[in-house]
């Protein structure tokens, strides 16, 4: 278990989990991109969902203003419909993960992306308003994305920066909305997860409690962040997701030609 292959996604989870802490992302951006390289898309979803889920729950009821309870009530309470969508929306995508290529998924979400960040260059920031049919479209689209390609943090994000500057909402709804995302990979993939070698379990073990670790780091050191270089680091982890899935579309449909 503990060749240098193990040993180095431990320490990239480590990493990513810092991150995670202090934008509310990072997780499966980083992790994805890495298992990616070395496993099928569907087999790097499937590992990553655990190490995940266990990071969302925790950035979504640790920190903030609120307590756990607090933290679980007044979130709930106020992004429930989009919640909702999102894990709607999560089956439906990691069923489209098993029906069409991702390829195709991807470069539309790169596509998104570059005008969303351009924008924000530009001066032209994008306001959504909270209204019941755009948060039930954002919900949906994000939980598809996510479902299908592991990056419904995208969509989400671009919608909760136009909606909020607050950086602890940002963090906390989108991780939410990315928690209900994983329990609907849970439901749809039970067979995959069933199947994982012994191995794998244990490097999934491995990955989360190092995880948990240096996500209470992150999570202390975004206490220190403003709001607005909260914004920037965001921005720049859009740019650099942006790249990452328009760069695996090109890759994969090179591949189907």
């Amino acid at each position: 278990m503990f060749n240098f292959e193990n040993l180095l996604l431990t320490f990239i989870f480590a990493v990513a989990s810092v991150l995670h802490g202090i934008s509310g992302i990072g997780v499966t951006l980083v992790a994805t991109t890495a298992l990616a390289s070395l496993y099928p898309l569907q087999h790097a979803i499937i590992l990553i969902i655990f190490p995940s889920f266990a990071l969302n729950l925790m950035t979504w009821l640790i920190g903030g203003e609120r307590s756990v309870w607090g933290n679980f009530t007044y979130y709930l309470k106020h992004y429930w419909l989009l919640a909702l969508m999102s894990l709607l929306g999560s089956i439906l995508g990691v069923k489209l993960l098993m029906w069409v290529d991702s390829s195709y998924i991807l470069l539309l979400l790169a596509a998104v992306i570059a005008f969303y960040v351009i924008s924000n260059a530009l001066g032209k920031k994008i306001i959504l308003p909270a209204t019941t049919p755009v948060l039930i479209a954002t919900g949906l689209i994000a939980g598809i994305v996510g479902g299908s390609t592991n990056a419904m943090s995208t969509i989400l994000l671009m919608y909760l920066l136009g909606s909020t500057d607050d950086k602890n909402t940002i963090a906390k709804v989108g991780n939410m909305c990315y928690l209900l995302g994983k329990v609907a990979q849970i439901i749809v993939l039970r067979d995959s997860l069933i199947a994982l070698p012994t191995s794998d379990w244990l490097l999934i073990g491995l990955v989360t409690t190092v995880s948990v670790i240096f996500l209470l780091f992150g999570i202390r050191l975004r206490h220190y962040l403003s709001q607005h270089r909260f914004r920037q680091l965001v921005l720049v982890i859009l740019t650099v997701l942006g790249l990452r899935v328009g760069w695996q579309g090109i890759t994969g449909l090179m591949s189907l030609i």
